[in-house]
C-alpha cells in the first residue's frame, strides 16, 4: 500500500510539472517581485513631494493652484492600494496609471513654472531635489519595463496550450498589465529647458518714403 501511494506522488508531481504547475508558481512570483520594485519606486517619488513643494513654495507661494495640483495627485495617489491580488484586476490598475499619470502631469506643470523664477532655478535644495526625481522617474521607467515583461510571460503561459488548462483549474487568472496608450509619454522623465532662449521680437517695418513736394506756385 506504501508503495502504492508513493508511485501516485510521483506520478502527481510529475504529471503537475509536465503540465506547467511549477512554472506559474515561479512567474507569478516573480511578477509579484516587479510589482514590488514598481510601488517602492512610485513611493519614493511621492516621498520627495513634500519637500519639492515646500521649497518651490518659498520663492512661489503665489503659485497656488498648481502647488495645490501636485498636493491633490500625490493624496489620489496614496488612496489607491494596489496589492498583489488586486493585479487580477484590469480597472484597478487602469485607475492606478491614470493616478500616476496626473501626478507626472502635475509635477511637470511644476517644473515649468519653476521656469520663471531664477532664485527658484539657483537654490540647491531645488536643484538636488529635481535630480533625485530625475533619478526617481528614470528608476520608474526601469521598474515598468521589467513589470510588462513578466506579466507578459506570465500572461502566455496562462493563455497557451495545454498550460491553460493548469490555469482554469488552479485559478490563475491572466494578470493586468500597464496599457500602451501613452506609455512613452507617461514613462519618460517629466523635463524643462531652463536654457532655452525666447525668440527674438520681429524686425521692426521699414518707414513709409515721404510724399513727394507739391510743385511751386506759377508767377
Amino acid at each position: 500500500m506504501r508503495r502504492i501511494l508513493v508511485a501516485l506522488a510521483l506520478a502527481g508531481s510529475l504529471l503537475l510539472g509536465g503540465c506547467g504547475y511549477n512554472d506559474f508558481q515561479t512567474k507569478d512570483e516573480q511578477v509579484k517581485a516587479a510589482w514590488s520594485e514598481v510601488l517602492n519606486q512610485y513611493k519614493r517619488r511621492a516621498d520627495l513631494i513634500p519637500n519639492l513643494v515646500s521649497v518651490v513654495q518659498g520663492f512661489a507661494a503665489q503659485e497656488k493652484d498648481v502647488l495645490l495640483g501636485v498636493t491633490n495627485a500625490r493624496s489620489k495617489v496614496g488612496s489607491i492600494q494596489m496589492t498583489p491580488e488586486a493585479l487580477n484586476d484590469p480597472n484597478a490598475m487602469k485607475n492606478f496609471q491614470a493616478a500616476q499619470g496626473e501626478l507626472s502631469g502635475a509635477l511637470s506643470r511644476l517644473l515649468v513654472v519653476a521656469e520663471n523664477y531664477p532664485q527658484l532655478k539657483s537654490d540647491a535644495n531645488f536643484r538636488d531635489l529635481q535630480s533625485q526625481l530625475e533619478g526617481t522617474e528614470n528608476r520608474i521607467t526601469t521598474a515598468r519595463n521589467r513589470y510588462i515583461k513578466t506579466v507578459q510571460d506570465y500572461n502566455i503561459l496562462a493563455r497557451q496550450f495545454p498550460t491553460n488548462l493548469t490555469a482554469m483549474i488552479f485559478g490563475y487568472k491572466e494578470k493586468a498589465n500597464f496599457t500602451v496608450e501613452n506609455e512613452k509619454a507617461i514613462a519618460e522623465p517629466p523635463k524643462v529647458d531652463f536654457g532655452a532662449k525666447p525668440a527674438a521680437a520681429p524686425a521692426p517695418a521699414p518707414a513709409p518714403a515721404p510724399a513727394p513736394a507739391a510743385p511751386a506756385p506759377a508767377k
